[in-house]
């Protein structure tokens, strides 16, 4: 690099000459970030509007009857209920609409707000932390260029994904579901990736590195979603005009129609994306506002083990996502003394705890949480176990095992974070969800219970593992790929137990082997060949590893 720093806090030097224009370049680069996102941002916007409408239509056999509706809007209705879902005023309708909007908008507008985020960093801090942005400014290319065109692209996808949504729910044609509601639904969605894109416009600002600005934009988006749940099961719901989850939930798509918590929304998303535009011009490329702290005079003796150096890199993401679903797990723990009363006369979900089977509805229901909770630790297992190719396509890889680190102990180090991590994101999950679920329904004896169910699942993640790693062994270009395992386990292990999907779809998935406890009973031998399956991939993958080239920086 070649660019000069700058203390914290004081303003960078002027960028190349532009003609005065600080956006010169700024529609190139929104064409070079679609060209980019041609395959990212379509899955996205695709997946959100599939999951949508698939709830949406069925609601058609869920709900069908007026009385079932009845019985869904009286389950909810209580603080632990609206916790989960959103504020009890959606409750004064038992309309398809009004349930879809209730169920549905908090656990969307995360997801909305998470692909907005990771579109803000991908074209911004991680240009800088790659070199590639000090390249583009050098020529004619305007200061804040980069952020205008990460920012544009968020919007457009987020407005995309807004019409999609009106139009096709729309186009069901339930009952409940108009017009009107739909554009509010799908604007709310919207509005809420707006608010996200801007906070990722802030803390992009802060830190010199991708990973620390996508960390911290997701932290605020984990405060909204804990202030919404907070507020809405409350009395007077104050602390839920806090979040911008809280804001666009209170839109009240097919209720009321509301279009003033949008403009919240709106003017948020504004003042957030300034304070980045002004931000950027107190720090040089590729420099963070925050100074970095002085690293020790010597390295801990655990550095200088493979696995210690991949712990100390994924310590972050390993603290982040247990934390998470130990939350998580508490948050469903809290409501397993009431799922007997919220699910009842729901007969496709009563259908479906029958089959998972177990000794009452809170075993049942329990069996049907753990594989949400499960997929979410997968989630961790194949950002931690893809890390590798992140450290080798930024060229970090090469200098390492450039000396004496073999290539078997500098790949395995993190697949033992991977595969350990998330056995202990698992547990922190069982922790969670035994010790809100055992003082929910009062009996004790779920605790150990719940912790044995999570663990249950632990060959299955190294399976996970297992699959990322022959991916990166063998064909590290499609090491995305890996993403689908997760993915499908969450279809069919939890949808399919609603949708009755085929048995053998289940089995296709290596959550699908795994005994449903509590509700079912211990069986070690799918278990034994997990583990044997997972450890002749990770074999497999270092081995094809150790056969190919390096991609060379």
């Amino acid at each position: 690099m070649t660019s000069a720093t700058t203390a914290p806090g004081t303003r960078a030097p002027a960028a190349p000459a532009t003609g005065g224009n600080t956006l010169a370049g700024t529609r190139t680069l929104i064409r070079f970030a679609l060209r980019r996102d041609r395959v990212r941002l379509p899955v996205w916007i695709g997946a959100l509007v599939l999951a949508t409408l698939t709830t949406a239509n069925s609601f058609r056999t869920l709900y069908g009857d007026p009385q079932d509706r009845a019985n869904a809007v009286a389950g909810v209705d209580s603080p632990a209920g609206l916790a989960l879902s959103g504020p009890r005023h959606y409750l004064v309708d038992d309309g398809f609409g009004s349930l879809l909007s209730h169920q549905m908008i908090g656990f969307t507008a995360v997801l909305v707000g998470l692909m907005s985020v990771l579109t803000v960093t991908r074209h911004t801090r991680a240009e800088e932390e790659t070199g590639r942005a000090e390249l583009v400014r050098s020529t004619v290319v305007g200061r804040h260029a980069h952020l205008a065109a990460a920012l544009s692209v968020a919007v457009l996808a987020d407005v995309v994904l807004a019409l999609l949504l009106a139009a096709g729910l729309t186009g069901l044609g339930m009952e409940g579901i108009d017009a009107q509601g739909s554009l509010v639904y799908g604007c709310a969605h919207a509005a809420a990736g707006l608010v996200f894109a801007a906070v990722a416009a802030v803390t992009v600002q802060f830190t010199a590195h991708t990973r620390g600005a996508s960390g911290m934009a997701l932290a605020v988006i984990g405060a909204a979603y804990v202030l919404r749940a907070a507020g809405d099961s409350g009395e007077n719901g104050a602390l839920s005009w806090l979040s911008p989850i809280g804001w666009v939930q209170r839109s009240y798509p097919y209720v009321d129609n509301r279009w003033c918590p949008l403009l919240l929304c709106l003017v948020s998303a504004v003042a957030c994306a300034a304070a980045g535009f002004v931000l950027s011009t107190r720090r040089d490329v590729g420099a963070g506002l925050r100074p970095e702290k002085a690293g020790a005079a010597t390295a801990s003796a655990a550095l200088a083990t493979p696995v210690g150096f991949a712990l100390r890199l994924h310590r972050g993401m390993l603290t982040g996502f247990g934390t998470g679903l130990f939350l998580m797990g508490a948050m469903y723990g809290s409501i397993l003394g009431d799922a007997e009363d919220m699910l009842a006369g729901i007969e496709e979900i009563e259908e479906a705890l029958e089959r998972i089977g177990g000794a009452g509805v809170a075993e049942s229901f329990a069996s049907m949480v753990m594989a949400v909770l499960t997929v979410v630790a997968a989630v961790y297992v194949v950002m931690a176990a893809l890390r590798p190719r992140s450290e080798e396509t930024a060229g970090r890889a090469e200098p390492l095992l450039a000396t004496g680190l073999s290539r078997s102990r500098w790949a395995g180090g993190h697949l033992a974070v991977a595969t350990g991590g998330g056995t202990v994101v698992l547990l922190l999950a069982g922790l969670g969800f035994g010790i809100a679920g055992a003082a929910s329904t009062g009996d004790a004896g779920l605790l150990p219970d719940l912790v044995g169910a999570a663990l249950a699942y632990a060959p299955a993640l190294w399976v996970t593992a297992g699959v990322a790693a022959v991916l990166f062994g063998w064909f590290p270009r499609a090491v995305r790929a890996a993403w689908i395992v997760p993915v499908y386990a969450f279809v069919v292990g939890y949808l399919g137990q609603i949708l009755q999907f085929p048995d053998w779809m289940d089995d296709l998935s290596p959550f699908g082997h795994v005994p449903r406890l509590p509700a079912a009973d211990m069986d070690w031998t799918p278990l034994l060949w997990l583990t044997l399956v997972a450890a002749g991939l990770m074999w497999l993958g270092l081995a094809g590893f150790r056969r190919r080239d390096l991609d060379m920086k």
